[in-house]
């Protein structure tokens, strides 16, 4: 509106124009203020997380730094050398665990140029299969048809259980010959990312490793054997990263289990040697499991190293449901927050076997009849619906 206009106003037409423009600008200046309140609140989210892996960052700077320490330092003269080469295996695996790690949090600006190792070349003599990835169209966006003008070939280290193979894998180039535009297939996704191992190396060193229990020093002599020279520390790293990698599966797998009404539980006692100690410490491995009547048949293995019961609760978190387990004390506080217990007829058994076999108590060969007569219910019901299998042990089963 121009001072013309404003002339011929009147004064309460004037009055009502200065009330509109004052109702706008106090919206104008809510509006402002709501986005000055969102941008704050949004900053110090930022700081908030930035905080949080700061602190993250640290903790694993700390860690690796303290394992690295340990690994090149003066070895004790109390440890075999079979046992120093299995604490270096763990230590490699967690140095590299560590480091990838720190990849994944550090800000790209931040991160350390590592000085890349010169990789040696794969043996001539190994059999070579090529995979050649080539674009789906060849034809250019403008409509002319792309030249192939050469070829971009890497080589991954395969294995083939008994032998190695080279897997090479050939990306042609073709390029335009009126834009000179350049095309060429991505490269497949790979666990470690320009590293040498295919997938199928990786899972027979971890099978190996874990399902076979063949530490990495016998595996090195292994691929040795078979043509190829591969370090300990370099098997070490690969298992480490694999971890990593790993990760989301396992928390996958116990955010699914958690979801069962039911669970079984149990820990068992792992010695486990710590880096700087010549001593083993006794450790444990929890396990928790799905009945063998759930569609998911499935098991989440937890390592602590001890047998408080906050390992437990740190894995239930707020689960609610039905535990089955033995009657250890550490359970009790599970208990307490909700979860149901059901007491282990396996573990109930054990003790009166335990007294039948001393001989200190006529009343456990009766114990131990009467669970083979639950046994051999809970056999016959075995293959029977849930409705049916409850009604069975209402009759038969029930006290």
């Amino acid at each position: 509106m121009n001072k013309a206009t404003l002339d011929q106003l009147s004064a309460h037409q004037l009055k009502q124009f200065a009330t509109e423009l004052m109702v706008q600008l106090s919206h104008q200046k809510k509006q402002a203020q709501a986005e000055l309140a969102d941008k704050n609140q949004a900053i110090e989210k930022a700081k908030k997380t930035l905080r949080q892996k700061q602190q993250t960052i640290e903790k694993l700077t700390y860690e690796l730094a303290y394992l690295r320490r340990l690994k090149f330092a003066r070895s004790s003269e109390q440890l075999s050398a079979l046992q120093m080469s299995l604490l270096d295996e763990v230590s490699d695996a967690d140095i590299a665990a560590l480091e990838s790690e720190l990849d994944q949090i550090r800000p790209s600006e931040q991160s350390k140029t590592k000085q890349q190792p010169k990789r040696q070349s794969l043996p001539k003599d190994l059999p070579r299969k090529t995979i050649v990835h080539e674009p789906d169209n060849t034809q250019c966006a403008c409509g002319c048809q792309l030249k192939r003008i050469g070829e971009t070939v890497s080589e991954k280290l395969d294995y083939i259980p008994g032998s190695f193979q080279v897997e090479r894998h050939v990306r042609g180039k073709w390029v335009c010959k009126d834009c000179d535009r350049l095309i060429q297939a991505p490269m497949p996704a790979q666990i470690i990312d320009k590293g040498l191992p295919t997938s199928g190396l990786l899972a027979h060193l971890l099978l190996a490793k874990y399902v076979d229990h063949l530490p990495l020093y016998r595996q090195e002599k292994i691929f040795e054997r078979a043509g190829v020279a591969l370090s300990r520390s370099t098997l070490a790293q690969w298992v480490g990263i694999c971890g990593v990698h790993l990760t989301p599966l396992a928390d996958a797998l116990k955010n699914e289990l958690l979801e069962q009404p039911v669970l079984h539980v149990d820990e068992t006692p792992v010695p486990m040697l710590k880096p700087g100690n010549n001593k083993t410490h006794q450790a444990y491995i929890w396990a928790y499991a799905s009945t063998s009547f759930n569609k998911l048949n499935a098991v989440y293995y937890d390592f602590s190293p001890g047998r408080s019961g906050r390992y437990a609760r740190d894995v239930l978190g707020q689960w609610q449901g039905h535990l089955v387990c033995d009657d250890y004390s550490g359970y009790k506080q599970c208990f307490k927050q909700g979860i149901t217990e059901i007491a282990c007829m396996a573990h109930a058994r054990r003790k009166f076997v335990e007294l039948a076999e001393t001989g200190k108590s006529q009343i456990a060969y009766q114990a131990i009849e009467l669970i083979s007569q639950l046994y051999a219910i809970e056999k016959e019901v075995k293959t029977l619906e849930d409705q049916q299998r409850w009604q069975i042990r209402q009759t038969r089963a029930k006290p």
